[in-house]
This record gives C-alpha cells, structure tokens and sequence, in this order.
C-alpha cells in the first residue's frame, strides 16, 4: 500500500470517526438525533451553528439515513452504494481538513 493511499485511508477513517463523535455528542445534549432540519429553522444564530457542525457530521448521518432507509423503505442497491461514495468523499475531504488543522496547530508532527 502506498503512503499516500495509506493516508487517504486515514483521512476516511478520521472523518468518520469525527462525524460519528458530533453526532452522537449532539444526541447526548439535546436527546435528539443530528439531521440536515437543523437548516430549516429560519434566519436565527443557531441556524447559522449548525452550519459548521453539519459539515464535519453530514458522513454520519447520511449513512444513518440511508441505512435507515434500506431497512424500511427497501431502497435499491444502486442509491446506497451512491450514497455511501459521497458520505466516503465527504468523509475524505472533513477528515484531511481536520488532519491539516492538527498538523498545522503543531499537535500532529
């Protein structure tokens, strides 16, 4: 394995990671699950939180949703496999962001 798929590998695995750990930490304080609603509250501050949580949780509950989904609603093979590459990429992309904020604050050398 290369070092650079190697660290592509890593970047998924920290992204997931981050956005399950938003996600269950936002159930834990207001006993209820994490969800793109949250954007629907109007024009308010708290509006205007959510938008930087959701971009670090979206991994986690778009694959919560579709998991969800493709038990109850019995959705196609096709939609969860698409859904899964683009929480895959947005897992990537949230947890190479977070990765180069550690490295640049000196905590990752």
């Amino acid at each position: 394995m290369t070092p650079e798929a190697l660290n592509t590998f890593f970047s998924i695995c920290i992204g997931f990671a981050l956005a399950g750990a938003l996600a269950n930490g936002y159930q834990a304080l207001s006993q209820r699950p994490a969800g793109f609603g949250l954007l629907q509250e109007g024009v308010a501050p708290k509006t205007f939180a959510a938008v930087p949580f959701l971009v670090f949780a979206a991994p986690f509950i778009i694959m919560r949703n579709t998991l969800r989904g493709m038990r109850l609603e019995s959705r196609r093979f096709e939609f969860v496999m698409v859904a899964t590459v683009i929480a895959g990429f947005w897992s990537m992309m949230s947890g190479t962001f977070f990765l180069m904020t550690l490295r640049a604050t000196g905590v990752l050398g």
